[in-house]
């Protein structure tokens, strides 16, 4: 069973707006943005629009590698195995865009997926965040935020993730109802023909109930699934 995520071309804001109510008409459960959009980046109020409609349809919002500049085409150090590392850079820049321009200030229920970026470097990330706001927002002039940049993350961010070994080591600073796990098929970064055993290793050591939350319920609540 296949359910699709059509990409919205987000060439203004307006019509963004249209292209997703005609996916939500089309009976798509979410969309992809690309990463670096036409007009002003996504912390902008002129996106208000249409992250008010996500939310109204139900409509999660992906982001997927590879769909930003950042963390591709710049300069990288060393083997060009590091430009397949740093991918999750660009994913990583659009959430702390959004999460310290106050998008989730004004979008409490906004959910927002990133899509085949590991998940085992989500609570180092947070602290940073906190750290940042709580030491240097005032000479730095950042937005005032109603919560610490981690209560965002931990509410309104979903991670996913194939074989991050590293998930099951940071569990505890992680909202494992924000996590879930992909298979990734038939890409060559996927778990195929080994998914099975890579759903044990990965899981190994939570209970019964973090398991079934990130091998299957999450997604299926996020996408109102009947698993």
């Amino acid at each position: 069973r296949l359910i699709g995520i059509p990409i919205i071309s987000m060439r203004t804001p307006r019509e963004a707006v249209d292209e997703l109510r005609a996916a939500h008409a089309q009976g798509f459960r979410g969309v992809m943005l690309p990463g670096d959009p036409a007009v002003e980046d996504y912390d902008h109020v002129c996106y208000d629009d249409f992250w008010r409609l996500c939310v109204e349809l139900g409509m999660p919002v992906s982001f997927h590698i590879l769909t930003t500049k950042d963390g591709i085409l710049e300069r990288v150090r060393g083997s060009r195995l590091v430009h397949q590392i740093v991918t999750v850079r660009g994913l990583q820049n659009i959430i702390m865009m959004m999460i310290l321009g106050g998008v989730f200030d004004r979008h409490p229920k906004l959910h927002v997926v990133c899509v085949e970026s590991d998940a085992g470097w989500v609570p180092h990330f947070k602290f940073r965040m906190d750290h940042a706001y709580e030491r240097h927002r005032f000479h730095l002039r950042a937005e005032t935020l109603q919560n610490l940049p981690s209560t965002y993350f931990d509410n309104n961010i979903f991670v996913t993730f194939q074989d991050d070994y590293s998930v099951k080591q940071v569990k505890d600073g992680l909202n494992l109802e924000r996590v879930m796990w992909a298979t990734d098929f038939p890409h060559s970064d996927g778990t195929y023909p080994h998914s099975r055993q890579v759903m044990v290793d990965v899981t190994e050591g939570m209970s019964e109930a973090q398991r079934d939350n990130i091998l299957y319920n999450n997604a299926a609540t996020l996408y109102g699934i009947r698993a």
